[in-house]
């Protein structure tokens, strides 16, 4: 055994919970990501799905997925930059850039690269990047990789991103970079409150809408559209892998931010371009959101139907604003073990335990879709609560 192996083979965590018969993670779905999946050869309830429109199994996306593949094979053997880059690539993202209202976008492989490419380059040595303690870990990972000077405000605070403004040099970039809607509190980014102070330091702001991307706004264009902010932020964000259906991701601004991205982002010029299939499907997917305007509809009305229902359950959701329910737990361990009651009673949720939050901070991501039915939310409000009573936590 290599000092490498045995180093690593010290990380026993996991076990620890195999071993109580709670471990939670890469449980294998044998089905499509709908409603009811199969695990195991039993249908459970999925509620742990980023999946908010319900695409994922719209038959106009795997239609569109297949014509891509048939016309252009099965990938593109390259980056964006060299030769992988397709005439669909270009003709969506002059669709993401018209739905978002910037000048120009630019396509990713993953939300991840998009994030973690973009942040990591746009600000140079004597600039400041400034970000929320809770953002996204692809914001982190691009964070970390930046040269920049880097300034942390509470989450959500706006009388302390001012205080970290306030320290600023007037004459530097100041970059701040959040997330529209925050991925394990559901909660919904100031931005109203953040263009005002952005407005008074000079600052530039990025909004990471990978949650808020086809749930907010009128057209579902995110959490911009929906705070009429869109020309007051200089870089979206966006992901295909939550309401759109697929993977990949995407940056809109205007041009000459996305001219520097296409030069400068190594997530774009060092990693093979998103596949047809993606491509081809996120087309499809926007066409069904502009269509299939019912589904954004029906998400709020399941979110506000299990929302109350919680409350009423005298369960601890914090400030959620968005389909993302966190129902806190506060313990690594019991956390663990409501997640393992409930996949047992046929109910998939996700359990989100330190170093992910804090460990006070644990709870159970609990998300909607919205092709979930009324009684599929409030059998899954039911079995929770009966679960959670079980272990004291309510």
């Amino acid at each position: 055994m290599s000092l490498l192996s045995q180093s690593l083979g010290r990380y026993r965590e996991p076990q620890k919970f195999m071993e109580m018969g709670v471990y939670p993670y890469f449980r294998a779905i044998e089905s499509d990501q709908d409603t009811v999946v199969k695990i195991n050869g039993k249908d459970v309830l999925m509620f742990g799905s980023n999946s908010y429109l319900g695409l994922t199994n719209h038959p106009k996306l795997k239609e569109a997925a297949i014509d891509a593949i048939k016309k252009y094979g099965t990938g593109c053997a390259g980056s964006r930059f060299l030769n992988g880059t397709l005439d669909i690539h270009l003709q969506l993202e002059e669709a993401l850039a018209k739905l978002v209202g910037k000048e120009a976008a630019l396509v990713y492989a993953t939300g991840f690269t998009a994030n973690s490419g973009t942040v990591s380059c746009v600000t140079g040595r004597e600039d400041y990047l400034i970000f929320d303690e809770f953002n996204h870990a692809s914001i982190m990972e691009g964070k970390r990789l930046s040269f920049s000077k880097q300034l942390k405000y509470k989450h959500n605070d706006m009388d302390d991103l001012e205080r970290v403004l306030s320290r600023c040099e007037p004459d530097k970039v100041k970059f701040i970079v959040a997330d529209g809607v925050f991925s394990m509190e559901g909660d919904v980014v100031k931005l109203p409150e953040m263009i005002a102070l952005a407005k008074k330091y000079n600052a530039s702001i990025m909004i990471d809408e990978a949650h808020s991307l086809g749930v907010f706004g009128k057209t579902g264009a995110g959490v911009c559209e929906h705070f009429a902010a869109t020309n007051d932020v200089d870089i979206i964000m966006g992901t295909f892998s939550k309401s759109l259906g697929t993977i990949g991701g995407f940056i809109a601004a205007d041009n000459n931010i996305i001219n520097y991205l296409k030069h400068n982002s190594r997530t774009l010029i060092f990693s093979a371009s998103i596949t047809p299939a993606s491509t081809g499907c996120v087309l499809a997917a926007l066409e069904v959101m502009a269509e299939e305007t019912w589904r954004k509809d029906a998400l709020w009305a399941n979110t506000e139907r299990a929302k109350q229902g919680f409350l009423q359950a005298g369960f601890e959701i914090g400030p959620t604003a968005s389909p993302i329910i966190p129902l806190y737990v506060r313990d690594n361990e019991k956390t663990f073990k409501l997640t393992r009651i409930l996949m047992d009673e046929g109910l998939f949720i996700n359990p989100v335990v330190s170093p992910a939050v804090r460990s006070e901070d644990t709870l159970i991501r609990y998300s909607l879709m919205a092709t979930h039915t009324p009684s599929q939310i409030d059998e899954s409000i039911e079995k929770i609560t009966i679960a959670a009573k079980t272990l004291g936590i309510i």
